[in-house]
């Protein structure tokens, strides 16, 4: 019997979306396809690709009143924050801008003996696994570099995100993709094994939890397939006292708390200097005070539901169990239309210690705890506490201090007055459990190709 995804809305519980999974041998079918095509697509002039990739951004972008309103259906983001195209545009046009030179030849020599140079070669078939949290955003980083330089990409998206691999597809192709070479799968998890297991695919970007990159790197042990991982989170803030209050108390909250705290780089704890501590959580608490929890359809609603209840009953229970261990909770959750499900009201917590979970584990949703500290010293020990590494976003007027403080702490990217936005002329890569690899950026060129060596010697 043809296993069967369902998207469960966190609106109101109901079945948004389902489809069939593709039998193994359709699955193989897919790769076989994109294999054939990847070869025309790759003799394509560059330009051409570019050109096309880009016009599959501008048709995604004219579906976008569409896309916003399945959003919230599916994974429960306010309209009123309009969707995930800004980024999308911002991310891809870069990668288009730089293409050219990122994925020229490297010349060593060109002289009357010699003409040696290293070339940039596709992998071939790049899967790319997309998480439900931001899904145009996290496929797009692969998505659009990987066309570019010249592979075929088969998508296989979340099932809380279901239509969203469709989408972008269909996107592509009315702008001239062949359809070959950028495929959308509904796959289940066996499948999926058995295509890495395969070696069906030349590089897999994976975003997701740690224990699935787990199974990723299982599935792909032997194969020598090339992996991006990006895998948890726990990132942390660290207000010094010469910070601007009130730009960190909003950035961070703000960080903290949009999309219902489901960010990969969201601010998850807070380490505040002492003589900032008192005024830095007075106006925390204000700030998601203010925040309204409802149905994300609604254009006043600026906290949407979680995308699945067990996601919000692991909140629950993080935040639960710091209270039982002496935390104290600064949000009266009783202001907000918090059901017991995927509503779940929003939480500052202080009196809180890396003894407690919700500290050190991965929560992804409206909690943040807020810890006061001595000095750098105190804050760059507790910042590396965490089996984590995506970002950490320090607060101060001081760039030569910040870039003291950000030598010392272990993540893929530090930020400077800033945090939750990720740069598409910087690696995006973490260390730890966060995962392996880099994307975006000239970085992600050189993983989403193979080097290739010419030494060609004149006769």
């Amino acid at each position: 019997m043809t296993g069967v995804l369902t998207c469960v809305s966190p609106i109101d519980g109901s079945v948004y979306a389902e489809r069939p999974v593709l039998s193994p041998a359709d699955a193989r079918s897919v790769v076989t396809r994109a294999r054939a095509a990847q070869r025309e697509w790759a003799a394509r002039p560059l330009d051409e690709r570019i050109q096309l990739v880009l016009a599959g951004v501008e048709r995604l972008g004219a579906m976008n009143d569409e896309v916003v309103t399945e959003l919230a259906w599916m994974m429960g983001r306010p309209v009123r924050y309009g969707g995930e195209f800004g980024g999308v545009k911002e991310r891809a046009t870069y990668m288009a801008e730089i293409a050219p030179q990122a994925l020229a030849p490297l010349a060593v020599e060109d002289s009357a003996k010699f003409r040696r140079y290293i070339g940039h070669e596709p992998h071939g078939v790049v899967l790319v696994i997309a998480p439900w949290n931001y899904p145009y955003l996290t496929a797009i980083n692969t998505v659009a570099p990987a066309l570019i330089a010249g592979n075929a990409v088969v998508l296989k998206h979340a099932t809380q995100t279901l239509l969203v691999g469709e989408r972008m597809v269909r996107a592509f192709h009315e702008a001239g993709v062949p359809e070959d070479v950028f495929q959308n799968v509904f796959l289940d998890h066996e499948t999926t094994a058995g295509l890495i297991a395969a070696r069906s695919f030349g590089f897999i970007n994976f975003t997701g939890s740690v224990e699935a990159g787990k199974s990723i790197e299982r599935a792909a042990a032997g194969t020598f397939t090339n992996l991006g991982l990006e895998l948890g989170g726990k990132d942390p803030g660290y207000v010094m006292e010469d910070a601007n209050l009130e730009a960190a108390a909003a950035t961070l909250v703000d960080g903290a708390m949009y999309n219902s705290g489901q960010c990969c780089c969201g601010i998850e704890r807070i380490y505040v200097a002492a003589p900032l501590f008192d005024a830095f959580v007075e106006k925390a608490v204000d700030l998601v005070s203010a925040y309204k929890l409802g149905n994300p359809l609604e254009g006043e609603t600026t906290l949407g539901p979680m995308a699945n209840r067990r996601f919000a009953d692991e909140v629950r229970t993080q935040t639960a169990e710091a209270l039982a261990a002496g935390a104290t909770a600064l949000i009266d959750t009783s202001t907000f239309a918090d059901d017991g499900g995927t509503y779940l009201a929003p939480q500052v917590l202080v009196n809180v210690t890396h003894a407690m979970r919700v500290m050190c584990e991965e929560s992804f949703g409206p909690v943040v705890g807020i810890m006061k500290v001595a000095d750098d010293a105190e804050a760059v020990r507790l910042m590396n506490d965490s089996p984590y590494g995506l970002t950490a976003s320090l607060w101060t007027a001081d760039v030569e201090r910040a870039e003291r403080v950000a030598h010392q702490v272990e993540t893929g990217t530090v930020f400077m007055n800033r945090c939750d936005y990720l740069d598409p002329a910087l690696c995006w890569t973490g260390c730890k459990d966060t995962g392996r690899g880099g994307g975006l950026s000239v970085i992600g060129y050189q993983n989403l190709t193979r080097p290739k060596s010419y030494h060609l010697k004149r006769a």
